[in-house]
């Protein structure tokens, strides 16, 4: 399933001709100008989301309608004879009694924007998402298996109480996220921004984290296990956090203030960097443990 704007364009232009709609009326209703409906029917544009939800609405269509693997075909069982059934199929409406029940997974999305999204949960299980907007997007408890996800920009949104396994995420913008309470298992991370995102209570397990930004960002009661971690550099404060059986590669905590903090059973911890970092006395006894190079760590009083 590819949606594009030329897949797009088509279905509108279908579906506004089945119930008689010229191109003004229907820029009418979404309040836009003809013009702008002519450009979405010829491919050379794309509605957001939002309007997409608004055009299903006036074109009596379920969402699902405007993707390239929505069958407008329905199972119809005949009885020709007694015990003599025949199968055929019937081309029927794309219009659908249901509350707008789309779904999105097993899917290629590219180039569409998705902001202000809602009430996602498994919608985008299974796909491939390639350069879509997601920005300001109440994405809470997002279930994700199996995703490949790159080049989207997720800035401002809501990711709290998500799931995230067997997916990779790669060159994304997570700016001011929130994954409070999320779990990121068996995926890899790479080359994202989470600058002043929110980890409390995350979970990042079995996965690699890997040259990713992390500017400004909450780390309170996150806990990485089994995790590679490589070419990341930790600021700010660290509070009941958790560190267990972690591979580090050129990883390095500048500046930062790590308090009640968990370290065990770490791999190549001997080469991780602290550079003028202040710990509490539980913390510094875990590094010390882990055979880290205190030379420049401060011991609070």
């Amino acid at each position: 399933m590819m949606l594009n704007s030329k897949t797009i364009g088509n279905k509108i232009a279908q579906a506004r001709k089945e119930i008689n709609l010229s191109q003004a009326e229907l820029a009418q209703q979404v309040s836009i100008s003809p013009q702008a409906v002519g450009k979405w029917e010829r491919g050379e544009s794309l509605p957001d989301i939002s309007t997409l939800n608004r055009l299903a609405e006036i074109l009596g269509v379920d969402l699902n309608y405007f993707s390239d693997n929505f069958q407008n075909k329905e199972v119809v069982t005949t009885f020709m004879e007694k015990n003599d059934p025949q199968t055929v199929e019937i081309q029927t409406n794309p219009r659908r009694k249901n509350d707008w029940d789309w779904d999105m997974s097993q899917g290629n999305w590219s180039d569409a924007d998705f902001s202000g999204l809602k009430n996602v949960k498994e919608k985008f299980s299974s796909s491939n998402i390639k350069n879509c907007k997601f920005m300001n997007s109440d994405l809470s408890g997002l279930i994700l298996g199996k995703n490949n996800i790159e080049l989207c920009d997720f800035s401002g949104s809501d990711i709290r109480n998500s799931k995230i396994q067997s997916s990779n995420l790669l060159n994304n913008q997570f700016n001011k996220c929130s994954f409070i309470d999320a779990e990121l298992f068996k995926s890899n991370i790479e080359k994202c921004n989470f600058s002043e995102a929110n980890f409390a209570g995350a979970e990042i397990l079995e996965s690699n984290f890997e040259s990713s930004t992390v500017n400004d960002v909450v780390w309170r009661f996150t806990k990485f296990k089994k995790a590679n971690i490589s070419n990341i550099t930790f600021t700010g404060t660290f509070e009941d956090c958790h560190f267990e059986h972690c591979s580090f590669y050129k990883v390095k905590f500048e500046n930062a203030t790590i308090l009640n903090t968990f370290f065990k059973y770490n791999d190549r911890f001997k080469k991780v960097e602290f550079i003028n970092c202040t710990v509490d006395s539980i913390t510094y006894a875990f590094l010390k443990n882990n055979q880290a190079n205190l030379k420049s760590v401060n011991l609070l009083e």
